[in-house]
């Protein structure tokens, strides 16, 4: 490659593919605050490139349509909550009811302490669209798969519908929660759940 094709390609020390990666971040980052201040059904693509202080047309240079930037925001903040319950799992030792709880109490943590990505994982994401509720079954998946690493027993497999029965139970609890203001302690909400998931343990 020739030193002048190199500087073309680089400018203000990044590549032209990296400067894309960082305006798709930025809308991402953008648009999880402006969905959860709003809605996503109250949310136009003008009022995320504001928030990103970015211009229309580089919204669609990474995302087609509206719904891939909701994915996208959904399932970076879906992600993110799945890694912090797994870290709080195996901070807690071996023990599957305290692996339990401490996944349980980091995820009602997160919600608290992130309302606007709260209300994005869980407040009317459902029905948007088909790709939507794909990410949202992936997203799913992952937790259960999380579930089974963290707490089952070497060679044990639980039963899969049963864990999507706690799941959603959490999620319904969660939901009560956040509807209610957050009015109970992280703690009180955390030992509802966890007699959801002493099923998946007996």
């Amino acid at each position: 490659m020739n030193t002048a094709t190199s500087v073309k390609r680089r400018y203000r020390g990044s590549s032209t593919e990296e400067r894309r990666a960082q305006r798709r971040q930025q809308l991402i980052d953008a648009a999880t605050r402006i969905y959860g201040e709003h809605g996503y059904r109250h949310s136009g693509v003008k009022q995320v490139c504001d928030a990103a202080g970015l211009t229309q047309r580089y919204f669609y240079e990474s995302f087609g349509h509206s719904d891939e930037l909701l994915i996208a925001c959904y399932e970076q903040t879906a992600r993110k909550v799945r890694e912090l319950n797994m870290a709080a799992a195996e901070a807690a030792g071996d023990d599957r009811s305290a692996r339990s709880r401490a996944m349980l109490q980091a995820y009602f943590t997160y919600l608290r302490d992130h309302p606007q990505e709260a209300r994005l994982l869980l407040v009317d994401i459902r029905g948007i669209s088909p790709s939507v509720d794909e990410a949202i079954d992936r997203s799913l998946r992952a937790s259960s798969q999380d579930m089974t690493r963290a707490l089952a027993q070497p060679g044990q497999h639980f039963d899969e519908m049963l864990q999507a029965g706690i799941l959603g139970g959490v999620i319904h609890i969660a939901l009560y929660w956040m509807e209610s203001g957050y009015r109970h302690s992280v703690e009180a909400v955390t030992e509802t759940a966890l007699k959801l998931g002493a099923s998946l343990l007996e």
